[in-house]
């Protein structure tokens, strides 16, 4: 079994544009492997693209909220866990 680490947890989800907004409590970067579980959610991906305010970064800091781009349907209160 894979190392977790919680780093954040989703606050809203944009089911048109395939967007979560996520409140990071630890750092993530593009090319991170995540897990998104809820309780209906179990989404595994890469990160590959995320913003804050519109403008793509390719890391973020714990404390920051960034609109991530997601493989699948995930709800607001879904943990966001890192792949160690």
């Amino acid at each position: 079994m894979s190392n977790l680490q919680e780093i954040g947890q989703i606050s809203h989800y944009y089911a048109k544009i395939g967007v979560a907004v996520v409140n990071l409590k630890a750092p993530l970067s593009v090319g991170d492997r995540i897990i998104v579980k809820g309780q209906t959610t179990n989404l595994e991906q890469t990160v590959t693209t995320m913003q804050i305010e519109h403008n793509n970064i390719a890391k973020a800091a714990a404390g920051q909220s960034i609109g991530l781009k997601v493989d699948g349907v995930v709800r607001k209160k879904d943990i966001v866990y890192k792949v160690a």
